[in-house]
């Protein structure tokens, strides 16, 4: 999405993610608590005796740290939910965390049936940590996240490597662009903001078949026919038995739209609520990253200049909503200037078909700062010969990402 970086020392290139032990997450609490994270590719089976506290105050909900092996969030939750015979708006969460990795997190029960809880067992999902408190976890309801992530593939020699990664380190702790991280449009296909975009225009017909059409070579070809065939002949029966089972989110889609053809908002209501917000939250960061692209752009850059909205110290960027409000002098012109371009009103980020989606827009620092960051070790690529790895740690306050710290450091 973002075309410029802020550091100028050249990248080790390299590739993340090749193996889901390569980049891990560990959630840290509002009060500064990391969670627990034991859980690799060696210890799946590994299943300790989960044993609940007593509740003797009473208290509603029941938290505990999930650790989760290459799943997403809503599908470690569905999991969940399944085996407790329970609805899935009765777990809660603070944080999305990435699916291609292992994470560590935060979760909530409200009112569990606690010998189920502490029968649960699966190979990608473990609980640890049980407590009883009074209130709800809820969204947001974090200080941050460390990161521990490996690099693979360098070409460099290791003295090269290691020179750049400290260098680079010297200049991002002065502070990069806070740009969304890519995995904020969506996975491979990055269509989350359009998706998002088409139902802030009140066009969720658009919006759905986006959804279900759009491809990437990267996709298996299985799901990429399905879904050309579904664009060309937009016959929902026979794409439901084109769609591959694991593909749930479409094929329930489908499902409602073979018996509802024409009822587009119902077909999107098929997806978890909590996943539903986020296309409109993604295109809010679309337009953010814009607006930062366009200051660097008119030479402005990431410094305070006149009209800019401080938060914390630092300049800010527009996330659009409806209630939102522009900046003065040139940074506000640029903000206007953007929404003109994408024939948006900040009005339309009511949802009137879909209030769930709606967003009040805030701001966010341009900005951002990492913290800790570390060379952890540079060594030979085991699963690469005659390349190296590096692996590095970091910490980013919530609502930031990695990848944005990572472009800076591979540039590729």
């Amino acid at each position: 999405m973002n075309e410029f970086y802020s550091t100028k020392t050249k990248g080790i290139g390299g590739r993340i993610k090749e193996r889901i032990k390569d980049f891990k997450v560990i959630e840290v609490s509002e009060e500064g608590k990391d969670c627990d994270l034991w859980l690799d590719e060696e210890c799946l089976e590994r299943q300790d005796k989960l044993i609940i506290p007593e509740n003797e105050k009473e208290c509603k909900y029941l938290y505990l740290e999930m650790q989760k092996f290459n799943l997403d969030v809503n599908e470690a939750i569905r999991r969940l939910a399944r085996y407790n015979r329970i609805s899935k708006k009765r777990i809660t969460y603070a944080g999305v965390k990435d699916k291609r990795a292992i994470t560590s997190q935060k979760i909530c029960f409200f009112k569990p049936e606690t010998e189920r809880v502490a029968e649960f067992k699966s190979k990608f999902v473990k609980l640890s940590n049980p407590e009883w408190k009074k209130e709800r976890l809820r969204i947001g309801m974090l200080k941050g996240n460390k990161f521990e992530i490996t690099v693979r593939q360098i070409e460099l020699d290791k003295k090269e490597t290691e020179k750049r990664i400290k260098e680079c380190f010297k200049e991002i702790d002065k502070g990069i662009a806070n740009y969304f991280g890519e995995q904020r449009f969506g996975g491979i296909r990055k269509v989350s903001h359009l998706v998002g975009k088409e139902f802030v225009k009140g066009n969720p017909e658009k919006g759905v078949m986006i959804y279900l059409t759009a491809t990437n070579e990267l996709e298996e070809e299985e799901i990429r026919n399905a879904r050309t065939e579904l664009e060309k002949t937009r016959d929902f029966g026979k794409a439901l038995k084109d769609m591959p089972i694991k593909f749930r989110y479409e094929r329930a889609m489908l499902n409602h739209l073979v018996k509802n053809p024409d009822d587009f908002i119902g077909a999107f209501r098929t997806l978890p609520k909590s996943l539903r917000y986020l296309f409109v939250h993604a295109y809010q960061s679309f337009l953010f990253n814009k607006i930062i692209q366009e200051r660097i752009t008119q030479g402005i850059g990431l410094k305070e200049t006149k009209g800019d909205v401080l938060i914390n110290g630092v300049p800010s960027g527009l996330l659009a909503g409806f209630e939102s409000k522009f900046a003065e002098g040139k940074i506000g012109i640029i903000e206007k200037e953007i929404l003109e371009e994408e024939k948006i009103e900040l009005k339309q980020f009511y949802v009137k078909e879909m209030r769930e989606m709606s967003s009040k827009g805030t701001r966010k620092e341009i900005v951002l700062f990492p913290k800790d960051l570390k060379l952890e070790e540079i060594s030979e690529d085991e699963f690469n010969e005659g390349k190296l790895k590096a692996r590095i740690s970091f910490y980013l306050s919530k609502g930031n990402y990695a990848t944005t710290v990572l472009k800076e450091l591979m540039k590729c």
